[in-house]
Parts: C-alpha cells; structure tokens; sequence
C-alpha cells in the first residue's frame, strides 16, 4: 500500500499483507484528517481579513486595532458584560483580545456598522460602530459546525431589524466562504426576543442549562433552507475593505472647470 503526499503530510510508503499494520494505518488516517481539519481552519479564519459585506442596513468589517477603543467602552457596560457573560477588562487586555481575534484559526470576527453613517466620508468609522458578530469554531474535528454570536452594543440600534439582517449576512457568508453547514447559538433564557428572532431562521432548541440559564439552539442548513432564508443571495454584496476604507479617507479634490 502506498500513501501519498498530500496538503504536506508526508508519509513513507508501506507494504505489508492484508491486516498488518492496521492500527498504525488508523493512526496515520486519522493524523491526516486532524491536520487537514487544521489547514482548513486556519484558511477559514483568515480569509476575512480583507472582507466587507454590505447590507441594506449594516456594513460588516474586519475587527482591527482602530476599532479596539470603542470596542472597550462598550463592555465597560455591566449589561453587557452580563449579556456576553464577560469579565472586564483593561484597555491594554482588550488590544491583546483584538490580535488573538484575528490571529485565532477558529475564530471570524466582524465589526458591524451603521452603513448610513459609514457613507458619510467625514465620520470616522470608530463612530458608526453597533456591534459586532462571530463565528467559532467548536469542534476541532468538525469544521463544518461553528457557534454564531451576535452582539448589538448600542442601545438604540436595537429593535430595528438589523439582529435579523446581520444572522442572515453571516449565516449566508459562513455556508458559502466557509463551508459551514450547522449553527448553533447560546442565549440566556430571559432574552425572548433573540430566541424568537433566531427561530424564525429554523433554529431548534438543543438543550438548556438550568447552571447559565441558558438555552442552545442549532439548524442544519439544507438546500430548502438555503433557497428559504438566503434566496439569490441579492441581500449582500461582498467588496475588499482595504480598498473601501482608503476611498472613504482619501482627501476630497474639487473638480477644477
């Protein structure tokens, strides 16, 4: 039998008759689809670095150092240190967050962002700043299972439809970017209108922890889920930040007659 080379696994080839080696085989698979399961984690959660996904509403961006500031502010908030179940912490604490966000092979972070304040060049984009929404990577050894957590900071954007938008960008984004297939959601039990709202994408009450007070809600996204929720996906156009942010801050020249 020989193995091949693949995705760098290098292995040196075996012969052997039927049924020697076996384990050592199982091993050798199994080692395989651990560091494949790897790779394509790592590929996952670096391909949004240069991503902006744009809404009717929100402008999704990647979490970087300049949006860290406000980021602190907010969970400065004791109702959303209780809401997040987060701990406080410091300015500094919060930049290394930042870096373990983005450098984490099982972690996607966007920024959310008031996509009419953000069309406006002379507001800085710190300022259109509302939330923010993950995808986790759970299972190390089932890539396509990821957790979604959304996260609306400022108090009056909420209510206005844009949970609703942003699950619907992300879970469109997490299937076809990043081959996710099931989702799953953690929310505490008194939060009613969350629960509702990610019932009405098909999510299904897992289990409930009577210890968190929480209760775990999952979907399986099939082809009939994806034509229901996502359509033809006309609801979100995907462009490079990098390039959106730079015409945003480039210096206005009047036309000259």
């Amino acid at each position: 039998m020989v193995l091949e080379r693949r995705h760098g696994w290098d292995y040196n080839p075996i012969q052997s008759s039927a049924g020697e080696h076996e384990g050592e085989l199982d091993l050798v698979f199994a080692r395989r689809r651990l560091f494949e399961s790897l790779n394509l984690r790592l590929l996952i959660m670096r391909i949004n670095e240069d991503t902006l996904l744009e809404g009717e509403k929100v402008v999704l961006v990647p979490y970087n150092a300049d949006h860290v500031p406000r980021y602190h502010q907010w969970m400065c908030s004791p109702e959303l240190q209780k809401l997040t179940a987060s701990e406080p912490l410091t300015l500094e604490q919060e930049y290394d967050m930042q870096r373990s966000w983005r450098e984490d092979d099982d972690k996607c972070t966007f920024i959310i962002l008031d996509k009419q304040k953000w069309a406006d060049p002379s507001i800085p984009e710190q300022e259109c700043m509302v939330g923010d929404v993950n995808i986790f990577l759970t299972d190390p050894s089932d890539p396509s299972l990821a957790e979604l957590e959304i996260m609306i900071a400022v108090p009056c954007y909420r209510g206005q439809g844009l949970g609703k938008e942003v699950t619907r960008m992300m879970m469109c984004y997490g299937v076809h970017k990043l081959g996710i297939q099931k989702f799953e959601v953690k929310i505490g039990l008194d939060n009613k209108i969350s629960i509702a709202m990610f019932k009405k994408f098909h999510f299904r009450e897992l289990s409930i922890s009577e210890v968190f007070q929480e209760v775990t809600l999952g979907v399986t996204v099939n082809e009939a889920l994806q034509k229901h929720v996502f359509g033809n996906m006309d609801f979100m156009l995907q462009r490079e930040y990098g390039k959106a942010r730079d015409s945003r801050q480039a210096p206005f020249t009047p036309l000259s007659l």
